[in-house]
């Protein structure tokens, strides 16, 4: 892998943006490629071997663009097609998740606490981060919630009104989130409702925001392996859908403060 060589993100559509939005904050040297995979958004509700058949063809593409990592920048992705994408690329390229440095940071800063995890039926009936934040056995009690309209609720722009907190309050006052200190966002999307959540619990619940401990452990990876790309210059921005809409355009532009160009590639041809 050379140290200049681009770093792959991709989602099913614009809730991996708060990821890359991330890591161009961390790193604004590393040249980025985005994939949108808006043609078959949402993969919350895909089966686990759909996914995987759509992960495979999208780490094809950013091999070809010789992407020394590859950021899996969805949860339900991660919960679905990590292993096999880790197995599929072998030493071509990294494969980094959102989901396991979440749990790393869970288990280092809230051991013996009650935490929630929010997330589409894909991440939540994995119990994925159940599972994975019990594996650490440090008293963490884990409350799941999926939380499926959320997703279309934010691709659609039903961000700040009514319908909005109407469907946050039916959610998040479910009991089993009742006792929680902290909150893990566990789809690449919430983020951009931090704040509705945060008002929703008046401030008294941690939101762990996954595309920026993403971020951090991205760094961190890179450093340690001496593959932090050393231009002084900003690195440059690519974008990439699989089906073009004017929504994955606008949101693109508020997360990067600028118009984007973008290119359109399918999957299958």
């Amino acid at each position: 892998m050379q140290k200049n060589a681009p770093i792959g993100i991709f989602d099913s559509g614009i809730g991996g943006l708060t990821v890359a939005h991330a890591i161009k904050a961390e790193l604004p040297n590393e040249d980025l490629i985005y994939f949108g995979d808006t043609a078959h958004l949402p993969y919350g509700d895909k089966s686990t071997a759909t996914i995987q058949a759509y992960a495979i063809k999208i780490a094809d593409f950013f091999l070809q663009q010789q992407c020394k990592v590859i950021v899996i920048a969805c949860n339900s992705a991660s919960a679905a097609a990590n292993e096999l994408l880790k197995e599929y690329v072998a030493s071509r390229a990294t494969i980094i998740n959102v989901i396991e440095p979440m749990v790393d940071y869970v288990a280092a800063h809230h051991a013996n606490q009650q935490v929630g995890v929010i997330g589409t039926k894909q991440t939540i009936n994995s119990n994925i981060y159940a599972n994975s934040i019990a594996s650490k056995k440090v008293g963490i009690r884990v409350s799941s919630l999926a939380t499926p309209l959320l997703v279309p609720m934010i691709e659609e722009g039903f961000l700040h009104n009514n319908i909005a907190q109407d469907i946050i309050q039916k959610y998040l006052g479910d009991e089993s989130l009742a006792h929680i200190n902290s909150l893990v966002l566990g789809c690449t999307h919430y983020p951009l409702i931090k704040e509705e959540l945060n008002i929703f619990f008046e401030g008294k619940v941690d939101m762990l925001d996954s595309s920026i401990i993403t971020a951090k452990s991205l760094k961190e990876f890179l450093a340690q392996n001496n593959l932090l790309n050393g231009a002084l210059a900003e690195g440059n921005n690519s974008f990439f859908v699989s089906d073009l809409t004017e929504s994955f355009k606008h949101s693109a532009k508020l997360f990067f403060g600028k118009p984007v160009v973008l290119q359109k590639h399918q999957l299958w041809e």
